[in-house]
């Protein structure tokens, strides 16, 4: 995994089969819409400290993925940090998605960021959150899009937990369980 990690292979695989996935659902191959998570998982004792944080709110001992997903609920980019660490990947996004305006969000992702994202990088971010008179769990607009791919991309064992020593090994791996979820998609169309 190492050398299609580092000259970027695994990456412009899935960019390609992403393309073909969109195209086959009958979309522009680059999206004007997106929508941002990040989910905490506890890192293996491969993980080293450095790259290793707690999430206090999840109660994790580990690494954030954060990943930004199209309407259709594939990956557009994604960004491994310490558990701890509360960035984001809209930079990331608008290098290599420039037509994308509206990002949706939860609540995690108010504030200051909501004004960099309009003023700076020119993307409206919008924020879904959750009514306070609600109990339980409640299905939220666009939201349930990026909790779907989180539950396509733990389908693959090797991400139940995190045990890549590098977060760019991380980032790979979740690319490439990505891809395998748009190969079956474009296999069952083809039949």
């Amino acid at each position: 995994m190492k050398r299609p990690r580092d000259k970027g292979l695994v990456a412009e695989f899935h960019e390609r089969l992403r393309d073909r996935v969109r195209e086959a659902a009958g979309r522009d191959r680059e999206p004007t819409a997106g929508i941002i998570d990040a989910q905490s998982v506890k890192g293996a004792s491969s993980v080293p400290a450095a790259s290793r944080g707690f999430d206090g709110g999840k109660n994790v001992n580990g690494r954030k993925r954060h990943i930004i997903v199209d309407t259709l609920g594939l990956l557009l980019t994604v960004m491994v940090t310490a558990a701890s660490v509360t960035e984001t990947l809209l930079e990331r996004l608008r290098r290599g998605h420039w037509r994308i305006t509206l990002v949706w969000a939860d609540g995690g992702y108010t504030g200051r960021l909501v004004d960099l994202a309009r003023d700076v990088l020119r993307v409206a971010l919008t924020v879904i959150k959750r009514s306070d008179n609600t109990s339980g769990f409640t299905v939220l607009p666009k939201r349930w899009l990026v909790e779907r791919t989180f539950a396509w991309l733990m389908r693959s064992r090797r991400l139940a937990r995190d045990y890549e020593t590098r977060t760019d090994s991380s980032e790979a791996m979740i690319r490439w369980s990505m891809s395998m979820v748009m190969i079956r998609r474009l296999a069952r169309r083809a039949h």
